[in-house]
């Protein structure tokens, strides 16, 4: 078996990938090709969710604001930002896992 970090070719690399298993646990991708289908999937929906969370923190920073904005929408735009933290930290440390001497 290759090195697990995947810094030469053809070697075995894990990444963290930007859903849950089924039990909500962490879901690594073990493999030695770092373009296969689901390498690219990962890639699309962390791409995705990191332009989500742009999009939501405009519209968060809409609502945070306007000083009479509801407490209903001021909740649902933290949940929503949360999720998006949530989504941009995976990403974070899914990259960081596949940084050279990680």
């Amino acid at each position: 078996m290759g090195h697990l970090d995947g810094r030469a070719h053809g070697t075995t690399t894990h990444r963290l990938l930007p859903w849950p298993s089924p039990e909500g646990k962490p879901c690594y991708l073990i493999t030695d090709d770092a373009g296969g289908y689901l390498s690219r999937l990962a890639d699309d929906l962390e791409a995705a969710q990191l332009a989500t969370g742009t999009d939501v923190l405009g519209l968060a920073r809409t609502v945070l604001d306007d000083p009479v904005s509801p407490h209903t929408e001021v909740r649902y735009a933290g949940l929503r930002l949360a999720e998006c933290l949530a989504d941009a930290l995976r990403v974070a440390e899914s990259r960081g896992l596949r940084l050279p001497g990680s």
